[in-house]
């Protein structure tokens, strides 16, 4: 009786310099919410570590990232599609294949948005538009990442979540409910495609000053009480999220998936 094949199983790290496990020289990446704040950030860091980049914009008037980039020496281009539109969101990772040349090797899920209401009171229209945008977008853009990473047996998937995957926050029900998701997405895509050299991580970032959070920065109450439990002593910045960024999608983490990468100044561990 022939002998059962070996297992799928996911590549050892290679036997390199530390410092070339973190190259991304050769690769093309995807990412959206790379416009602004912690997206803007990790979209520089990734081109600077080699990375050729495609950025996910609603609007593809605002090249100030792209331009950005370029003047790195790296190739960027745009691609246009609206998170909360799925009959775009479903086209646009092919339509990314094309404009870079067939090859995607990392997808970055930055985009999202928040509206805050008190739960009793807060609209169905914003409920939907968040979770299609935090969630929906989310998986079908990993869907299409699956269906191209598995077969080639390579690749890295890396989603935003938040503290509010592990936490429910205040007057942000549907906030909370995608990113929680979030987590749980990651678990199960790496369940089912670590095997296959695809990676699939997550990154929470705690409390970042940037637009997102500017309600809550101009709230000296909550401003003050978020402030006294972050053991670092600061709010985050974008730059905190460039190490991270570059780390999970690079070889340096061949044998991590399935994480939720806490970025928070010690938040979650108090």
């Amino acid at each position: 009786m022939a002998a059962a094949p070996p297992a799928a199983a996911a590549d050892p790290t290679p036997s390199v310099p530390v410092a070339d496990l973190f190259s991304l020289n050769g690769k093309v990446a995807l990412l959206s919410g790379g416009t602004r704040g912690i997206g803007e950030a990790c979209a520089i860091a990734l081109a600077q570590a080699g990375a050729a980049v495609c950025l996910i914009q609603r609007d593809a008037s605002q090249t100030g990232t792209r331009d950005a980039l370029r003047l790195l020496g790296a190739r960027s281009e745009i691609v246009r599609c609206d998170l909360a539109d799925m009959a775009s969101v479903k086209t646009v990772f092919e339509r990314a294949l094309e404009l870079m040349g067939g090859e995607i090797h990392i997808l970055v899920n930055c985009g999202g948005i928040q509206r805050r209401h008190p739960s009793v009171d807060f609209p169905e229209k914003d409920w939907d538009e968040v979770i299609d945008v935090n969630l929906k977008s989310v998986w079908l853009l990993c869907q299409a990442a699956g269906r191209h990473m598995v077969p080639r047996r390579r690749g890295k998937i890396i989603s935003f979540a938040s503290l509010l995957t592990f936490q429910g926050g205040l007057t942000v029900p549907a906030y909370a409910a995608a990113k929680g998701a979030v987590g749980q997405l990651t678990k199960a895509l790496s369940n089912e495609w670590s095997k296959d050299n695809v990676q699939v991580n997550a990154i929470a970032p705690g409390y970042i000053a940037t637009d997102m959070n500017e309600r809550l920065l101009a709230d000296p109450t909550r401003l003050r009480q978020i402030s006294e439990r972050i053991p670092a002593g600061r709010w985050g910045q974008p730059a905190d999220f460039a190490g991270p960024t570059v780390f999970l999608a690079s070889a340096a983490s061949q044998y991590v998936s399935g994480e939720v990468l806490v970025v928070d100044g010690g938040w979650m561990g108090r």
